[in-house]
This record gives C-alpha cells, sequence and structure tokens, in this order.
C-alpha cells in the first residue's frame, strides 16, 4: 500500500514570510487563529504580523539577528515568531517551564539580541526570576526586554509600547526585508529537551518547515477546512514547526489552549469543532478517562498525530484517521509517519515511513554501517535535518558526518510492511546480568495485559546484576491489578533476564512527565531506584 494521494498542492514559497503571504492571499478572509474569544483571519494576521515587523525594525532586528520568545500557546507568540521572521531574523523559542538557570543559558547559548516575554505564565514568574540575574554577564548580546503583563522587568519596554514604534516605518522597508531572505537561512532555533546534558538550539531553515510540514499535513490529508487544536506547547518543535505549518500550508484554522488541561481540550475540541489534534500518550490517556468525554460531542475529531500504543484508546474516542509519527527536535519534529488511509493495524505497528525528502536508515551504532532489513540498530536521517547546534561544533560534529546523516541515538528496526518501529534510546538499553534488554519490548508485552493501561520501562541499578529491569505500570480505571499477575504475565511471554523484578503499580496522574509533556524516564528511574535501595537488606 502506498500513502494517499495529495491532499493539497505543495504551496510555491519558500521562505516563512512568502507562505504566510502567499496562503493569505488564497484565503484572505478564513480563519487563521482562535485563541480564547479573538478570532483573527489569514488577511487580518498578516496585517498584525506586518505591523509587528516595522516595529521590530524600528527596533533595530535586521537580517541574522536573533529574538528569543517566551510565552504560553497565544495569538501574540505567533505574530512575534512571524514578524521576525519576516524581517530576516531568527526566533529562539524558549522553554515556558525554565527557571533562570536555563533561561540565561538559552540566551546565551542563542545569542538573543532581544527577549519577548510574558511577566509569567503559571506559577512561573518571569520578571522575578531575571529580576537579580546579571544580564550583561550571564546573556552579553541581550540589549532589550519586551514585556506582556502587568508586572514588567526593570527597563522593559512594555508589548503595548512596542506595537507603537512602527508607526513611521513604510511597506516598502519591510518588502525590502523580505527579499534578502534565502530558503536557506535559519527561521527558528529550537531547544532540545536538556535532561541529561545542557540544552543544545538546533537551527531548522525556512524551506525545510514548509517541505516538511507539507508532507506531514498530507499523511493527515489536511485541507483548507481543517481546524486544528494545539495543545502542545509552541515552544516544542512538535508545535512551532509541525503543526504550526501542516496547518499553515494546507490553509487550516489553529485554535489555541494556552495550558494542558483534558477538560479543556474536550471543551474546546466540541465548541470549536476541532477536526485535529496533537497529542501525547499521557494526554490521549487523560482524555479516554475523563468523566466528561461522554458528555461532549467530539464527533468533529479525525485526524491527528499520536504514538502507536494509544491508536485504541483514540480510536474509543472518536478520531479514526489519526497517524503515528518518529521525529526530533533536530529533524523538523517529524521524520517519519504513517498515513491516515493506512489500516489500523498498520498505524498500531509503528511510526510509518520516512516524509518525502527523508531517508532513514538503521545502521550499526559502533561501526555506522547499514544493517539488513529487520536488524536492531542506530536510527539515522538525512534530508531535513538541521544544520547543526548553535555555538556548540563539538556535539554538532558528534551528531552529523560529513554526508550529511543525523545519529539519533534512537534504537530504531524496520518492521511488517517496511513501517518504522521506534524502540527507544540507547541510552536507555537495560544491562541486566551481562545481556542487553530494550525497554520498549517488556513495555509492549506489559501493555498488552487487559489490566494495564500504560507501562514505563526502566533499568535500575543493582551492586549483583548491574541494572534489574524495573516497571510503573498504570492500571485500567478500576482494575484490581496485582505485581504477581504482571509477573506472571511477562514470564509467559518473554524470556526470563525481561521480566521485571520491581514492579510499582501508579494512577496515571502519578506519572512523571517531562517540560514538553513526554514521560519523564529520568524520574521514574530515580523513583524505582529509591524503591529498590529501600527494599535491599541492610549490610551485616
Amino acid at each position: 500500500m502506498e500513502c494517499s494521494a495529495r491532499t493539497m498542492d505543495r504551496p510555491t514559497s519558500r521562505t516563512v514570510p512568502a507562505l504566510l503571504a502567499e496562503i493569505s492571499a488564497r484565503h484572505p478572509h478564513r480563519n487563521f487563529v482562535t485563541d480564547g474569544d479573538r478570532r483573527v483571519s489569514y488577511g487580518e494576521f498578516l496585517g498584525r504580523v506586518r505591523r509587528l515587523a516595522k516595529s521590530f525594525h524600528a527596533l533595530g532586528v535586521r537580517k541574522g539577528d536573533t529574538v528569543a520568545l517566551l510565552m504560553g500557546n497565544q495569538l501574540e507568540w505567533l505574530e512575534t515568531f512571524f514578524a521576525v521572521t519576516m524581517l530576516g531574523g531568527t526566533v529562539a523559542a524558549v522553554n515556558t517551564w525554565w527557571r533562570r538557570r536555563e533561561l540565561l543559558h538559552a540566551l546565551r547559548i542563542s545569542d538573543a539580541s532581544i527577549l519577548v516575554m510574558v511577566d509569567r505564565y503559571g506559577s512561573n514568574d518571569y520578571t522575578a526570576e531575571l529580576r537579580d540575574a546579571d544580564l550583561g554577564t550571564e546573556a552579553p548580546m541581550l540589549r532589550q526586554v519586551i514585556c506582556l503583563g502587568p508586572d514588567q522587568p526593570a527597563a522593559a519596554l512594555p508589548f503595548e509600547a512596542l506595537l507603537r514604534l512602527g508607526a513611521e516605518v513604510p511597506d516598502a522597508t519591510i518588502d525590502a526585508a523580505k527579499a534578502t531572505i534565502d530558503p536557506e537561512d535559519l527561521a527558528c532555533l529550537l531547544f532540545t529537551s536538556g535532561s541529561t546534558a545542557r540544552s543544545k538550539a538546533a537551527g531548522l531553515v525556512h524551506r525545510g518547515l514548509i517541505d516538511n510540514m507539507h508532507g506531514i499535513g498530507e499523511r493527515m490529508h489536511l485541507t483548507e477546512n481543517d481546524r486544528v487544536l494545539l495543545v502542545v506547547s509552541l515552544f516544542w518543535s512538535y508545535a512551532c514547526a509541525n503543526a504550526l505549518f501542516a496547518a499553515l500550508t494546507h490553509g487550516a484554522s489553529l485554535v489555541l489552549q494556552y495550558r494542558y488541561d483534558p477538560g479543556e481540550m474536550l471543551r474546546l475540541i466540541e465548541a470549536e469543532r476541532c477536526t485535529a489534534v496533537y497529542t501525547q500518550p499521557n494526554m490521549v490517556l487523560a482524555l479516554h478517562a475523563h468523566p466528561d468525554r461522554a458528555t461532549r460531542d467530539l464527533s468533529s475529531w479525525r485526524t491527528g498525530i499520536a504514538r502507536p500504543q494509544v491508536m485504541r484508546e483514540l480510536v474509543e474516542i472518536g478520531p479514526r484517521d489519526m497517524i503515528t509519527s518518529y521525529g526530533l527536535t533536530e529533524c523538523y519534529g517529524n521524520s517519519a509517519n504513517s498515513d491516515a488511509g493506512w489500516p489500523l493495524e498498520w498505524r498500531m505497528i509503528g511510526s510509518g515511513w520516512p516524509l518525502p525528502g527523508v531517508e532513514i536508515e538503521i545502521v550499526d551504532p559502533a561501526t555506522r554501517e547499514r544493517l539488513p532489513a529487520g536488524s536492531e540498530g542506530e536510527i539515522r536521517i538525512r534530508g531535513n535535518v538541521t544544520k547543526g547546534y548553535r555555538n556548540d561544533p563539538e556535539r554538532t560534529a558528534a551528531a552529523i558526518d560529513a554526508e550529511g546523516w543525523f545519529y539519533t541515538g534512537d534504537v530504531g528496526v524496520y518492521g511488517e510492511h517496511g513501517i518504522l518501529i521506534f524502540r527507544g534510546r540507547f541510552k536507555e538499553m537495560i544491562k541486566t546480568g551481562g545481556i542487553n534488554v530494550t525497554p520498549a519490548d517488556v513495555e509492549q508485552v506489559l501493555e498488552e495485559h487487559p489490566k494495564v493501561r500504560q507501562a514505563v520501562v526502566v533499568g535500575v541499578p543493582d551492586p549483583v546484576r548491574d541494572e534489574i529491569v524495573a516497571a510503573l505500570v498504570v492500571p485500567v480505571p478500576g482494575a484490581d491489578l496485582t505485581q504477581a499477575e504482571l509477573v506472571e504475565h511477562c514470564r509467559a511471554n518473554v524470556a526470563a533476564f525481561k521480566v521485571p523484578r520491581l514492579i510499582e503499580i501508579a494512577p496515571v496522574d502519578q506519572v512523571p512527565l517531562t517540560d514538553t509533556g513526554k514521560v519523564s524516564k529520568r524520574l521514574v528511574q530515580e523513583r524505582l531506584a529509591a524503591h529498590h535501595r529501600a527494599a535491599a537488606p541492610s549490610p551485616a
């Protein structure tokens, strides 16, 4: 089976501002952004962006300058992103979960000259975080802070005042700036998770944001009639690269949810008749179990992106055309997707096929030689891949070879129907008694138990076996699940060395998450390791 026929011709534009102008010309009156009570058409949005671009120009932003952006999912985030890129600038999308140390690191490595921020987001008080910082030393390139909100940092320019700066800048100035942008120029810097090391800033170019995301939209069968609910945070590539440009290249609409809340997700899907939703596994499980699900009309929800392991729950919720994916920040959000037209059984296998213009190979992690079909090894990607990490040549050289292959550090295999299956991170591989265990193998077996809703498997240090296999298991709501049942189930289905020696059963809201909504295996490992140490016999 091939991927389904295209639903919309790829736009002719190869830069972000040209793309916005092209789609706005096609659909000037069609809704582009819904943010609470604010509803903005494509034509109105383009006008707002040009006005803001004039203000940034008056402030001194020119081609190649970096503007850091720290906000939740709101209209001003999108307007700032497109205004800066309209001038040939680069947007550094900053993580809204970060505290002062991480914020300053992001400003420093991105060479940001301007920071556009909200005064606070949720429990994070950014004005307080920056109040005592020595910005001249810790972020030497920074020359201006612009703040949206009443609690302004010292010497900050209020966002409302920024809007008034560009009144005297002529349209010709903005058009001239747009004309200088090359498709291979950087549009944005997106930060990697940084859970095991300081975050890296991966640069993505204009052309890749258009080409790669159009391919993703095609796999979802997006059209100009779709309404995409954007719950995942805009600072993340899954949102500001993947979802934003998949929608934009197809003339679709965006519905912004300021912060994640499953009840609010259900309300927005019903109220705004959303047809596509970008999800994470924990979001899906929370929606599936939410008491409001039975009372909400979710019939509009058709497609979106999800992980294979929650496809069955999604079908029970309603959408039948969800697709699966494999991707990284460095590779424009997704490099492989399944297709909405595939049988559900195929979409439950794995991540799909490589996108147009993308090559994905499985190689030996030591020799980097390509492995035969069906072999498990390291995933490497070529095509729509970052040019490198800003101000980090060593880690760039370690990740990208002379032939343009990006080495992901992920374990994968091509399975049935040539579908790419992601098996985990090499650094997550468990070595117990000298034998390697892939966590995904054990997670899959645990999740096949009828009382199991979710399983997270990690390696926990052990003085005898180096590591033991440990699992955090979320039961199906209302199920009476015991550790003994799980051990018996695993013994019947996997080799003895894969059977977890430590199992914790916990509700879904006790599964620790990263700042991007993914399960934090590091925190799970720390928690289970503490249990293992506490259970160990005291030395004689």
